[in-house]
């Protein structure tokens, strides 16, 4: 269960690995709207329990993660969400666009101008990999940070959680995460922006929420998203007919990017537990049982989209994807993952006209992330 992406299922429900998969696009849809059935509480559990050395690590640098944003079924999840919506307005980030548009443009420039001189590129590190980062950000009013650090940081625990690993690997991968949570407990306590309106409603005795916040955003606010940039361009890069249509004016960069989301998300699978003896669409489940929803087959769910596996931009059915999840946790980065793609696409579809992949994104072993690690594309000969 840790290479979803490669793989289709055979069943809409069904029991594996100590778990209940549920891959059809209703079912899914059904239990991520369901808080009072399936709770989010092991959204954030590690999918490879964490050895008593790697825990000490990790407590050493004051490393908790108490119920916040994707793991919060509390009652206070409302309110901390409230906050973290405040600043992600779609008016908020609209105003992003004409900076972020500026800072791709450059860059495309310089990358064309590196392939016309026969040289390789590798498009996620030299434009996917920072870009949310930056824009994250400004956003939200983070202080400026090592950008090498964050992304070291974030790509660690996206692996340390929920990897398949083991204990030597875990041990340096707290090691990774645990000291730069400590440099968030330190900017949480200063920060302006929206860390300050964490700070403000959580209250004396809120820090951990707060950090716990900022935790979530900056793997969730813009890991993912560096990965998808990844995933849509070498999508496209095998799309032909789609970025003729993009030159032409056929086919729409919005439409480009719903279907790049149905196809190839970043986030193949996410979890809920049960919180009460029930069933998905019949099949019995007890409570406590973890749920594995596979976000990634709903999106190719023949009841959802009218040819599930070709990159159709605009087909029915398209925009029907659970890329951000669904109900209570719906992911509030939604609108500015979609703008941060539109940007990249507009701007860098044209590279790939006459390139060829030298290096195909690789994926490590992951139950919920893609992770690419390089897309290199040159000239063709």
């Amino acid at each position: 269960m840790h290479r979803l992406w490669e793989h289709e299922p055979t069943e809409p429900v069904w029991r594996q690995g100590g778990q209940v998969v549920v891959a059809a696009h209703r079912l899914v849809r059904e239990v991520l709207a369901d808080n009072d059935r399936f709770a989010p509480g092991n959204a954030l559990d590690a999918v490879t329990p964490i050895p008593v050395a790697a825990l000490r690590i990790l407590a050493r640098h004051g490393f908790r993660l108490p119920p916040t944003l994707a793991n919060n079924g509390t009652p206070t999840h409302p309110g901390i969400r409230e906050v973290v919506g405040n600043a992600m307005t779609p008016a908020a980030v609209d105003g992003l666009r004409p900076w972020l548009t500026g800072v791709v443009r450059r860059r495309v420039a310089g990358l064309a101008a590196n392939l016309r001189a026969g040289l390789p590129v590798d498009l996620y590190d030299t434009l996917a990999a920072d870009l949310p980062l930056l824009a994250l950000a400004r956003l939200i009013g983070m202080p400026q940070q090592d950008v090498r650090l964050v992304k070291e940081f974030s790509r660690a625990a996206l692996e340390l959680f929920w990897a398949p690993l083991d204990t030597a690997r875990q041990v340096r991968l707290a090691e990774v995460v645990g000291p730069y949570h400590a440099k968030l407990r330190e900017l949480v306590r200063t920060a302006p922006g929206l860390i300050a309106d964490l700070r403000a409603h959580c209250g004396p005795g809120g820090e951990d929420v707060v950090v716990g916040a900022l935790f979530f955003l900056l793997v969730a606010g813009q890991e993912t998203t560096s990965q998808f940039l990844t995933l849509l361009l070498h999508r496209l890069a095998g799309e032909p007919g789609v970025r003729a249509g993009l030159t032409a004016g056929t086919v729409t960069v919005a439409d480009v990017v719903e279907e790049g989301l149905r196809l190839v998300p970043p986030i193949v699978s996410w979890r809920r537990v049960a919180a009460t003896d029930t069933d998905i669409g019949g099949f019995p489940v007890a409570a406590g049982e973890s749920v594995l929803l596979w976000l990634s087959a709903a999106g190719r769910d023949p009841s959802a989209a009218a040819e599930p596996g070709a990159f159709v931009p605009g087909q029915r059915g398209s925009r029907r994807h659970l890329a951000f999840g669904a109900g209570a946790h719906r992911c509030l980065g939604a609108h500015l993952a979609r703008m941060e793609a539109a940007v990249v696409v507009a701007e860098a579809a044209p590279l790939l006209r006459d390139c060829e992949v030298l290096k195909a994104p690789d994926c490590p072993d992951n139950m919920s992330f893609r992770m690419p690690d390089a897309l290199v594309v040159a000239r063709s000969a």
